[in-house]
């Protein structure tokens, strides 16, 4: 299986003052679940949210969202109301 990798340069820019939504692996959610969650709570496509979970279940963690701490708060706050393991760093 080959996985196309997804390039955004100011996803990558990352501010000094700015914070990240890790989410990590678990043994409950599905691929799914996760992949639906990241498109709606953290307005990812389609393929950025499968290169995310697949990320998450390989690595056992992944960056999925940057910007500021308010912003990420309520993404956060919604992905664990999910039963995804999420935090904010």
């Amino acid at each position: 299986m080959e996985i196309e990798v997804f390039k955004d340069e100011k996803k990558n820019e990352q501010l000094s003052d700015g914070h990240s939504i890790v989410v990590y692996n678990d043994d409950v959610n599905t691929f799914e679940w996760v992949i639906e969650s990241l498109i709606e709570v953290c307005n990812h496509d389609y393929l950025r949210a499968t290169q995310c979970a697949w990320i998450i279940h390989l690595k056992g963690k992944c960056n999925v969202k940057n910007g500021e701490y308010v912003e990420l708060e309520l993404m956060t706050s919604e992905l664990l109301r999910r039963n995804i393991n999420a935090e904010i760093e």
